[in-house]
């Protein structure tokens, strides 16, 4: 559906050149979404898949084995849009003090993503509402250490921004001016709070990142951060129990189509088209993450059927094999510390399981050993490659 421009745009002057920035209305959009039979059924079907995603991980013995991981694999995927070269390996390495093998500044991106996201869901859980203050905390966090370090972290933008171009004037897209980032992210707040009217959960979700987008109210992270917000927000809507869907993939993949979209809406209204692609997106991530934890389940239960084979030093060895299930790449130390058994105990466990082509050392030294569990990583690392 084709509406009048979803905002106005004002004159601005800024590094020496007059340019057009965009200050969008507030949400819910007007004329209300015109839910037509095709995209209700899309939405319906996005909603179902989010609901099969959700009662999948019931299915997982310890959803936090499969969740530290696959948080870490959104990171990358969000990082790598934004032009990071970091893997999932890399991030794994970072985080056990190892050197990764791309630049740190790239790794330290990937690492802050996941304490952002961390962040949010440990206040949302504390009964803290999805605010402003949530959003700016979480910001903090995303670019607390490395590259974006020196761009306010934690602070709404008081300079012009732009997206695309060298300048304002040949920019792509020119979000709203400093002075009115405030005002815009209060009337997002409000709408996150049901003010002026209720909004489902899934359509806020969709709704709100566009608008996210379009305000851009920080000096760096903007596109991290509004895809986290989709996220968070499902989970504060207690669509989802646990942070199990993640849209970076469905966005890399189909990122001209993804920024054509928003252009289209700020400009034409159309908001269905983007709801329509937004609903798909859904689909597609949900049903992968199904899949993926289908695998993962599939291979955690042959592996140990594997493991019972090896007689007493079993029990041993299907500890280490647990507690790899969490951290596929891993040290002896680590290990040592997370199950409790001798470090001589995790290295003979270790030896079997590599015996058994379970696990595999990675440095190739005979000191300062890493492990990790192969195929574990490969599905993990669907989607992730540069």
């Amino acid at each position: 559906m084709k509406r009048n421009l979803q905002g106005r745009f004002v004159t601005i002057s800024t590094v020496g050149e007059k340019a057009q920035a965009f200050i969008p209305s507030p949400l819910p959009p007007a004329p209300p979404i015109d839910w037509s039979p095709e995209l209700r059924k899309k939405f319906d079907k996005a909603l179902l898949s989010l609901g099969r995603l959700d009662g999948v991980s019931v299915l997982l013995p310890e959803t936090s084995l499969f969740i530290y991981t696959y948080v870490r694999k959104e990171a990358v995927l969000s990082s790598q849009i934004e032009g990071t070269q970091s893997s999932l390996s890399d991030l794994l390495l970072f985080e056990l003090e190892q050197q990764p093998g791309v630049p740190m500044d790239d790794v330290q991106e990937v690492s802050n993503y996941v304490a952002a996201l961390n962040h949010g869901l440990a206040r949302l859980e504390g009964g803290f509402p999805l605010s402003l203050r949530l959003i700016q905390e979480m910001h903090d966090k995303l670019l607390s250490k490395g590259r974006g370090s020196d761009k306010a972290p934690g602070e709404f933008r008081r300079s012009q921004n732009w997206i695309g171009g060298t300048r304002p004037g040949n920019a792509v897209f020119v979000p709203p001016p400093p002075e009115s980032v405030q005002e815009c992210m209060g009337a997002l707040e409000l709408f996150l709070h049901d003010q002026p009217e209720h909004t489902p959960a899934l359509l806020k979700a969709a709704l709100a990142h566009v608008q996210f987008e379009t305000i851009h109210p920080f000096l760096d992270g903007n596109g991290r951060l509004g895809r986290l917000l989709i996220t968070l927000l499902l989970c504060e809507q207690k669509v989802l129990k646990a942070p199990m869907l993640y849209l970076s993939l469905y966005f890399k993949t189909h990122r001209s189509r993804y920024y054509e979209l928003l252009n289209e809406i700020r400009n034409t209204g159309d908001w269905e088209a983007w709801l329509e692609f937004f609903a798909e997106a859904v689909i597609e991530t949900a049903t992968q993450a199904v899949d993926t934890v289908q695998r993962l389940l599939a291979l955690a239960e042959e592996d140990r059927k594997r493991i019972q084979t090896l007689g007493r030093i079993s029990s041993s060895v299907q500890v280490v094999h647990h507690a790899m299930m969490e951290r596929p790449i891993a040290s002896p130390v680590w290990l040592k510390k997370k199950t409790g058994l001798s470090l001589t105990t995790v290295g003979t466990s270790l030896d079997r399981l590599e015996g058994l082509g379970i696990v595999k050392e990675l440095t190739g030294q005979k000191r300062n050993r890493f492990y990790g569990y192969t195929q574990y990583i490969e599905i993990l690392n669907l989607g992730t490659e540069i």
